[in-house]
């Protein structure tokens, strides 16, 4: 007899995401000739920098070539790639991560949820609410939680709110917890956290022995100089946090899959019998085992988002998105609609209009303006009476689409 785990039974009817492709399919086999604009997942839409498609076009001669050709790679990633982020993304801004503690792979989403392999399943985990489904689904999965309550919440998780109410920032935990997942530029909301914010969650976690696991996918988005793009840039957070990273919203490697996680050496976890334990030799050990590599084609594209010509078209996709954003901000400001983020971040986060549920305003959209977005309530209860709307469109969606929306809820 074979046993399935049981713990998959205890997740909600449908990941986020699918739930969404399921109403939007329908309502489309129902209405063909409906121009659906999909602000809903955030996928890029604009193509591979030239820079990086001519890279990963070198890398695809090379493999045809004897004398350059290349099998398996290593399964943390080329030098070349690991260096370049050492020196481009944490070193120039004075930060000491070295191209050792960097392992690259196919996603953070993956790693935010492969992480937990290493760790064990008493850990009293925290996440914020709102939150990236993944965080929550992938501890459900592997046994860390209880059922759900009737607003979704999974027994033995601490949840943290934030809500326009205060301001975005999320509380520490009354009672101490040992992971605490944070994500800044923050998806869903589009928010983001001070210096002093994350000072305080690198005290916390140092002061109860917890480990910070710091999703900074949309770093690339922010402008303010006064906001860090990495927890390494608080002090002490190199003995308290697991940082991860994609090149997805930047570099447009939605469809090409690269990212990559950073593990500090000196960060330690407790064994079952009290002893302190490296952590970087456990993922290195699990990435080894279970992943393969990224492609070396790939990894030269990725390389190739350091050189000049690759950041001067990375800043220009990256002022693309965030002009959208304003765009579409500015639009829904401008009917009485109350928005938060897209300023450092290329989501948009707003308050459904009048009392309308999540859900409700979700399917109000699609069958009024032909519009997607993302229901707060599926980033948890604390969305309830949220909507997210995503910056990676066309310039020409956007427009149609903040028109359609003024339409909807003036």
């Amino acid at each position: 007899m074979a046993f399935i785990n049981d713990h998959y039974l205890k997740l909600k009817a449908g990941y986020l995401f699918p739930e969404i492709g399921r109403r939007v399919n329908k309502f489309c086999e129902e209405n063909p000739n409906a121009a659906v604009i999909k602000l809903g997942i955030g996928d890029v839409t604009e193509p591979l920098p030239t820079a990086i498609r001519e890279a990963m076009h070198a890398a695809i001669d090379e493999m045809g070539e004897a004398g350059s050709f290349r099998g398996y790679g290593p399964e943390q990633g080329y030098g070349f790639l690991r260096e370049a982020i050492a020196k481009n993304d944490f070193q120039s801004r004075g930060v000491d991560i070295s191209a050792d503690e960097i392992f690259v792979s196919d996603g953070s989403k993956c790693d935010t949820g492969n992480i937990l392999d290493i760790f064990g399943a008493n850990n009293k985990v925290a996440v914020t609410d709102p939150v990236y489904p993944v965080y929550v689904d992938t501890n459900v999965m592997t046994g860390r939680t209880g059922a759900a309550d009737e607003n979704g919440r999974y027994a033995g998780l601490t949840y943290l709110p934030v809500t326009a109410e205060n301001n975005f920032v999320a509380p520490l935990p009354e009672s101490p917890v040992d992971l605490i997942y944070l994500c800044y530029p923050n998806n869903p909301t589009g928010t983001v956290a001070t210096k002093e914010t994350l000072k305080q969650w690198v005290d916390y976690a140092r002061a109860n022995g917890s480990i910070i696991l710091f999703d900074a996918a949309y770093e690339a988005f922010i402008t303010d100089p006064e906001i860090p793009h990495s927890i390494y840039e608080i002090e002490g957070a190199k003995d308290v946090a697991i940082e991860f990273r994609s090149f997805s919203k930047n570099a447009g490697f939605t469809g090409t899959r690269c990212a990559f996680t950073v593990v500090p050496k000196q960060l330690k976890g407790t064994t079952a019998s009290g002893e302190p334990a490296e952590i970087h030799p456990l993922w290195n050990r699990r990435h080894c085992t279970k992943f393969n590599g990224v492609s070396y084609i790939i990894q030269k594209g990725a390389e190739a988002v350091y050189s000049e010509q690759g950041q001067e078209q990375i800043q220009s996709l990256i002022a693309f998105y965030l002009e959208n954003a304003r765009l579409l901000r500015e639009g829904l400001e401008s009917v009485g609609i109350s928005v938060y983020g897209g300023v450092n971040a290329p989501y948009v986060w707003l308050k459904t209009p009048g009392e309308s549920t999540s859900w409700e305003f979700f399917d109000e959209l699609l069958q009024k303006a032909h519009l997607v977005g993302t229901p707060g309530s599926g980033f948890g209860a604390s969305g309830e009476g949220y909507f997210r709307l995503s910056a990676f469109n066309t310039r020409n969606n956007i427009n149609e689409a903040v028109t359609r929306f003024q339409n909807v809820v003036s």
